[in-house]
């Protein structure tokens, strides 16, 4: 079967992205994107490109499984308040045509949804995982999709976003702020201690860090200001389906095997109604002095 042309990367991408191993800028040629020091990161045919250098795919990446059960749920309605709430956010934050970032981007839903928010905004999702850089790349018409480490120093031009998001991923605050213009915003999503608190003891859920919202401050702290913090609570009712697919999405899925899983959750009793709980937190980038 044809594999179909490569979608490639925008022009306007390459006014984001600079070459990971010397902070040159990056041209399309011959299937990749380049640097004039001759460095070469390949386009993958759905349209992402990979600059990770030294590794390919970091332990903690998701698989294509977890990919495909987030994207299940994520369809199925249940963090639309969630998604309503950023896509709100995001008109108030930044200008119709910003620059998105999204660290950790996952299936790239939550960045699509800001997308529709900011109708001439471009959106750049990082992550490490194959298969989530696929589903990114395809989540919208002007979403791009780049394969990082969000760990380590990006690949990015300094002051070329307006908004970062940073939902549910890891927080690496001094490149949050580099990448940042200095009247941008940082939003960013945190689950609270009774987020899906129904779930914890019957199927072993990793529970959230009571410390999590002080420490996320902490991190962030030099850096940035907090604006502002909105507590975001409803009930879930939620299928068998639901529910594996939700377990098998976060990183209780790398502890816990899918015939565990999928009788833990036979044994609790389906549909079940849940509590889905959320901090979305607003930063702004510090100036000299603050």
């Amino acid at each position: 079967m044809p594999s179909g042309p490569t979608r490639l990367p925008s022009d306007r991408l390459l006014t984001v992205l600079t070459c990971p191993l010397c902070r040159a800028g990056l041209d399309r040629a011959d299937g990749a994107l380049r640097c004039p020091g001759r460095h070469a990161f390949d386009i993958a045919r759905h349209g992402y490109v990979s600059l990770l250098t030294g590794h390919r795919r970091a332990p903690s990446a998701d698989s294509a499984d977890m990919v495909r059960c987030r994207a299940a749920f994520l369809r199925a309605g249940h963090y639309d308040p969630l998604v309503r709430a950023l896509a709100g956010l995001a008109t108030e934050l930044a200008p119709p045509d910003a620059t998105v970032l999204d660290a950790g981007a996952g299936t790239g839903h939550y960045l699509a949804a800001v997308l529709d928010a900011l109708p001439g905004a471009l959106g750049v999702g990082l992550d490490t995982s194959a298969a989530a850089l696929r589903a990114t790349a395809r989540a919208h018409p002007r979403a791009e999709a780049a394969g990082w480490d969000v760990w380590r120093p990006w690949p990015v031009r300094t002051g070329a976003a307006d908004l970062v998001l940073n939902v549910f991923a890891p927080r690496n605050g001094p490149e949050f702020h580099r990448v940042l213009r200095p009247d941008g915003a940082l939003l960013v999503v945190t689950p609270t201690g009774r987020h899906l608190r129904e779930l914890h003891q019957p199927l072993g859920l990793l529970g959230v860090d009571a410390r999590k919202e002080e420490r996320l401050r902490r991190t962030l702290s030099a850096a940035f200001r907090p604006d502002r913090a909105e507590p975001l609570e409803y009930a879930m009712t939620l299928t068998a389906e639901d529910v594996t697919s939700l377990v098998a999405m976060t990183p209780t899925a790398h502890h816990l095997g899918p015939e565990e899983l999928r009788r833990r959750v036979a044994e609790s009793g389906t549909p079940v109604r849940v509590t889905a709980s959320f901090l979305v937190s607003v930063y702004r980038p510090r100036r000299s002095g603050q």
